[in-house]
């Protein structure tokens, strides 16, 4: 069912190289299809932005007023909402806030020996797009991951897109939404939607950064709109890889695996332990484990297609090979984790300790679950109120400064063979 490997075995890094591979899926069908939504949404707007949700959505929208969710709306599908399931949204927005507060950026300044002052300011983004899939399950937690940094960034208006089956929009992800303080909801998903924040129409206003996860289509529409917007990231199939010493209890570790598994056909669980008899009980549980679960099919394919149980020789080799594969989701399930952390240098997020399950990190931990997928994690990072901020720079010249920049300016544009930028610094002290 879920294949081991051995790293002392030839072999090895072949087969760790075929486990890891994977190819986004950028067919040029689905290129296609998603080129002529997103001109006709810049060209069209509104009329387009109709015709493409009742096509895709099986809705039959009469107006633009249709895919708006007026304030009205939204309080009474949030009523509907069980009030245990309110206040875990709000328990869980409140640890998201705190924590995502500790990452506010300041504007600072100085003045250098020559009287210049020198600097950067720090401001928000002005507008924001959130994606929250709507297809085939319903994300509120992604609301909240996306919506509070967002916010505590200090962005002005913060626009929800999010595709409604049928015309319905789930209640939970609506609350998701207004407990994070949302400014607008508009019922459209998939390529339409990121066209429409990022060029605008005639009622969504154009965005500055599009955030947020979505299918082959959505990932596909924010790469070519890049540019014209910004956005988080090109994120890939979720991944989770344990290192473990064999003390955890088999059982948790299992579920740690099918966490990740579940998601998808595509995710990606990998345990790496430097106990064989370990990773022969985990084989044996997983097989004995999976016919509880409701999404069996969907486990058992990641499982069999990308997930891998490594046998290394000793915990330091674990964190070597983990390095490489730099994941998404780390735990170190471990009984002496922190001299482990060390000796990571690639992944998105690490789980320190067996009690430490990456389901929390995911719900209510506090940290961004938007995180860095497919080796990426080697020179990106979790999403985070810096990414809804911008920094400009700030340079005011003294006259002595002047001069004395103004020389080494002048020598260095000349060396480049531009004369107008020396003269423009000469003048400031050669009149």
């Amino acid at each position: 069912m879920i294949k081991i490997l051995k790293s002392r075995e030839s072999g090895f890094d072949r087969q760790l190289t075929e486990t890891l591979a994977f190819e986004e899926n950028s067919a040029s069908a689905v290129e296609v299809v998603v080129d002529e939504i997103l001109a006709q949404v810049r060209m069209h707007g509104d009329s387009a932005l109709i015709e493409l949700t009742n096509k895709y959505d099986k809705t039959a929208l009469s107006s633009i007023d249709d895919v708006t969710v007026h304030s009205s709306d939204l309080d009474s599908f949030v009523e509907t909402v069980d009030d245990d399931v309110i206040k875990k949204l709000t328990e869980a927005a409140a640890r998201i806030e705190n924590y995502h507060q500790r990452q506010v950026q300041s504007s600072w300044s100085f003045t250098d020996e020559l009287g210049n002052r020198l600097g950067q300011k720090v401001s928000a983004l002005a507008r924001v797009g959130l994606y929250v899939p709507g297809g085939k399950a319903a994300y509120p937690s992604s609301v909240l991951m996306n919506a509070i940094p967002a916010r505590v960034a200090g962005v002005k208006e913060v626009v929800m897109v999010a595709p409604a089956p049928n015309g319905v929009l789930n209640p939970v992800v609506l609350a998701a939404a207004q407990i994070a303080g949302v400014d607008r909801v508009y019922k459209v998903g998939g390529a339409q939607a990121i066209a429409a924040l990022a060029y605008g129409t005639q009622t969504i206003d154009k965005v500055d950064k599009i955030v947020g996860p979505g299918n082959a289509y959505v990932a596909l529409a924010k790469k070519k709109v890049f540019g014209a917007v910004g956005i988080d990231m090109i994120a890939g199939p979720s991944e989770i890889l344990i290192i473990c010493d064999g003390k955890t209890d088999p059982d948790w570790v299992v579920m740690d695996l099918f966490s990740q598994a579940e998601h998808d056909e595509l995710a990606q669980s990998i345990l790496i332990s430097n106990d064989e008899v370990f990773l022969n009980l985990i084989q044996k549980r997983v097989t004995e484990l999976l016919p509880q679960m409701p999404r069996r099919a969907v486990i058992e394919k990641s499982l069999r297609d990308r997930g891998a149980l490594i046998l290394v020789d000793n915990l330091s080799e674990a964190c070597e090979i983990a390095n490489r594969i730099a994941p998404e989701h780390l735990e170190l399930s471990v009984e002496e984790p922190r001299p482990l952390i060390e000796k990571i240098e690639n992944a998105g997020a690490i789980f320190i300790g067996k009690f430490t399950s990456e389901a929390l990190g995911d719900y209510c931990a506090g940290p961004n679950h938007v995180l860095p997928t497919s080796g990426t994690s080697r020179f990106s990072s979790p999403l985070g109120v810096y990414d809804f901020q911008k920094r400009t720079s700030l340079i005011e010249v003294s006259e002595s400064g002047a001069r004395e920049l103004g020389s080494i300016a002048a020598k260095l544009a000349r060396e480049e063979g531009l004369e107008a930028h020396a003269r423009s610094a000469e003048k400031r002290y050669q009149p």
